[in-house]
């Protein structure tokens, strides 16, 4: 993926559309403000000790955040929401650099507080964004400073907000009654999100599944932050500001947004990608992702690299 567009979707999922919303005016500002206040979600740190000092964004120290995807169960009579879309950021203004891991749905890992190995997933169905965080941490011998959760069905409201996207689809292929040509397509919500939840049809599987989930963000961006409408009418701006209240939970604070949007920037323009390469397994004729453990270690040292303040 283009780093410039990376850039652009991380700026534009931590500020939630922040970004210039002053100049709509002050009834806007007010929605927005509100907004943020609804969508506060504290968690509970006493059982999570990777982090063992405080971090100060005003000062630009490196912190890591977590984005988690929350889709509905796609089988009738399962119960669960699970975190199909998980990725770890660590954001190092002085390095002026991020690294990002997107970590496979499927992998196999102890699930911290549940007392069992399962998949990474499944964390959020049994003990929610605490369990998922600690999971996390866990897997990758980090701490997770803070997250942003989103359901993925709010999609479906996002892209109808702005009009419908258009994404460039890579094969043709069939899901829930739709058929998605190859090559450039328009999407309404509907579609767009089956686009970003198909999986067993693309020969990537869950990489190509991510890979459409980032695709129709940036597309939702791109649209959001270009039409006229957005800045224009008050109704189309609340309707995208009741969606984010509806679908996005974070711990981060108004003030810390915009700590994050003044002294984060430069370190949004260096992205390293890192993708967690593995073996597929069956246990128990359920389907696995096994991680490869000294990658995995690999990847854990350089993201600590990233955290130490003695690379200011």
């Amino acid at each position: 993926m283009n780093k410039y567009r990376i850039k652009k979707i991380v700026l534009i999922v931590i500020t939630v559309f922040g970004v210039g919303l002053v100049a709509t005016g002050s009834y806007a500002w007010n929605m927005f403000t509100s907004a943020i206040t609804n969508i506060q979600e504290e968690i509970d740190n006493n059982e999570r000790e990777k982090r063992l000092e405080q971090i100060n964004l005003a000062e630009g120290d490196p912190i890591t955040i977590l984005l988690m995807g929350i889709d509905e169960p796609e089988d009738e009579g399962d119960p669960y929401q699970r975190s199909d879309t998980l990725i770890f950021l660590t954001l190092n203004p002085q390095t002026q650099s991020t690294h990002m891991v997107s970590i496979p749905r499927d992998t196999y890992t102890d699930i911290v507080g549940h007392g069992k190995k399962d998949k990474i997933n499944h964390s959020y169905a049994f003990g929610g964004t605490d369990m998922t965080l600690r999971t996390v941490e866990n897997f990758l011998d980090v701490p997770v400073d803070y997250f942003i959760r989103m359901n993925m069905n709010g999609f479906e409201d996002l892209v109808n907000a702005v009009g419908g996207i258009e994404v460039d689809n890579d094969f043709k292929f069939k899901y829930k009654g739709v058929t998605y040509e190859e090559g450039p397509i328009h999407l309404d919500g509907y579609e767009a999100l089956h686009y970003s939840r198909m999986r067993k049809q693309d020969p990537r599987g869950d990489f190509g599944r991510n890979e459409r989930q980032r695709e129709v963000i940036q597309a939702i961006v791109d649209k959001g932050t270009t039409m006229t409408g957005i800045t224009s009418s008050i109704s189309n701006f609340g309707e995208i500001i009741g969606v984010i209240e509806d679908n996005v939970r974070t711990n981060l604070s108004l003030e810390n947004m915009w700590d994050i949007q003044s002294n984060y920037q430069d370190a949004l323009n260096n992205v390293v990608e890192h993708e967690i390469s593995g073996t597929e397994t069956e246990i128990n004729e359920t389907y696995y992702f096994m991680a490869d453990e000294e990658e995995v270690k690999n990847i854990s040292e350089e993201l600590k690299k990233q955290l130490d303040k003695q690379s200011k």
